[in-house]
């Protein structure tokens, strides 16, 4: 363990000097690794919290999916476990999902599941992975509901949680790799795609054939439920197939020019006629969508690690992204590279947004190694967050504070490592990092 941290502290440090610091960056964002002894890789999974404890659902326990179709999703790197963490007091307890009956099992243990948290319940939606029901990879069309702090107690003393979950069927909801979230009261099930099949890099008509869907949707709707049964109600669909083609991105909820609650879609993959993500940025409110002008996210592309931050005092919105995956990247002399390969990266980026300004840049402390693609950050203290997640930075003060901890995703032994067929080039990391914030 010690051998683990020292190294990771010396990666730090090497990468500190190498990149130049900007004169005028509001804050800064560093990270420091906890170790826990029976914590084990998990990317892309699902999570929420309990007090002072927090469970993952789903996700993968390998790295980077594999380019070959017979090697990427493979079932047996599923996670098959509910897994609830207690950091502080450094306790892991995990209940299997085998055994559950079939359409649960499967979906607690897909990938990319769009989830959303409020109060004690616990949405999930969709997810991909390999159904032992139908044979094949499928997007599954269902809608699971938790009652979160009973399925915790539940699995922390060995009970039944059969009682504390409830799921839908409905085609509506065979969605992977989109956003679920909320206005008002309204849920918001933003872009994402339905996958059935074998992922095949090299599409449908060449190997391993497959079904590929992107929603180019918001879909929007409230749930009901009565006598313990769920159902979808008041739902409605808006399309737009040049703006909400994405999957795979950052949404974050925001406040705008005018303090009002929106959310805002981060760049996303792929592009209609090339495989490059798109780099604008989309708004949402309660009665519509728009591209925000003249501007291009360069230096975070893919679902990562995230943090919404809010100065109330100067009315700036601030949009922090952990590492992740970018078609550009900043070299050791500060000039901004572009690589259509579309890279893991270890910069710190953040997008500001003051009155209808926008502008993007990379903090001076990066990340200590290509962390952060398909990982989760996790705000620890309620009271410097507001209810929809974002972080008050004037409620921090000048001092060095921990706001969350950024759990697991993929760590990366390279920038580019998709093409390399040696199996250790990434893994799901097992680290859990601790997230500072120190404001100047």
């Amino acid at each position: 363990m010690k051998l683990i941290i020292t190294f990771l502290t010396i990666c730090s440090a090497f990468f500190s000097a190498a990149v130049t610091a900007q004169t005028d960056q509001p804050f800064s964002v560093t990270l420091e690794p906890v170790i826990l002894k029976d914590m084990d890789g998990l990317q892309s999974y699902a999570w929420a919290q309990s007090g002072d404890k927090i469970v993952l659902i789903g996700g993968r326990t390998d790295g980077l999916h594999k380019r070959q179709p017979f090697a990427s999703f493979r079932p047996q790197y599923n996670n098959t476990d509910l897994i609830v963490i207690n950091i502080e007091k450094e306790k892991i307890w995990r209940k299997s999902i085998i055994g559950l009956p079939a359409p649960l099992a499967e979906q607690l243990q897909s990938t990319n599941m769009e989830f959303f948290q409020e109060g004690n319940e616990l949405l999930l939606i969709g997810g991909y992975g390999y159904s032992e029901t139908k044979k094949d990879h499928i997007t599954y069309p269902v809608l699971t509901r938790i009652q979160v702090k009973e399925l915790v107690d539940a699995i922390i003393n060995e009970r039944d949680i059969l009682p504390y979950i409830g799921q839908l069927a409905d085609e509506r909801m065979a969605v992977t790799g989109g956003h679920l979230n909320k206005l008002a009261n309204t849920f918001y099930l933003v872009g994402g795609q339905r996958f059935d099949g074998r992922y095949n890099p090299h599409g449908p008509d060449h190997g391993p054939g497959f079904s590929q869907l992107y929603t180019n949707q918001i879909r929007k709707f409230s749930i009901a439920s009565g006598s313990g049964s769920l159902s979808i109600e008041n739902y409605s669909a808006i399309t737009d197939t040049s703006l909400l083609h994405r999957r795979d991105y950052n949404l974050l909820n925001q406040y705008d020019a005018d303090g009002k609650e929106i959310l805002t879609i981060y760049s996303g993959v792929f592009q209609t006629k090339r495989d490059i993500p798109y780099t604008t940025l989309v708004d949402i409110t309660e009665d519509k969508h728009a591209e925000v002008p003249g501007f291009n996210q360069l230096y975070c592309h893919y679902h990562t690690a995230s943090i919404p931050a809010y100065n109330k005092t100067n009315k700036t919105m601030y949009s922090i992204f952990l590492g992740g995956i970018a078609q550009n990247y900043k070299d050791s002399t500060g000039k901004t590279v572009a690589d259509d390969n579309v890279p893991f990266v270890n910069s710190i980026s953040v997008v500001e947004r003051k009155e209808n300004q926008v502008r993007e840049y990379i903090l001076a402390d990066p990340m200590p190694g290509y962390f952060g693609a398909a990982a989760e950050f996790i705000p620890l203290n309620e009271k410097l967050f507001s209810s929809n997640g974002i972080l008050h930075i004037d409620k921090l003060g000048k001092k060095k504070t921990m706001v969350g901890y950024m759990i697991g995703g993929i760590d990366s032994r390279a920038p580019n490592v998709f093409w390399r067929n040696d199996p250790e080039s990434s893994r799901a990391s097992p680290v859990i990092w601790k997230v500072y914030f120190t404001v100047r």
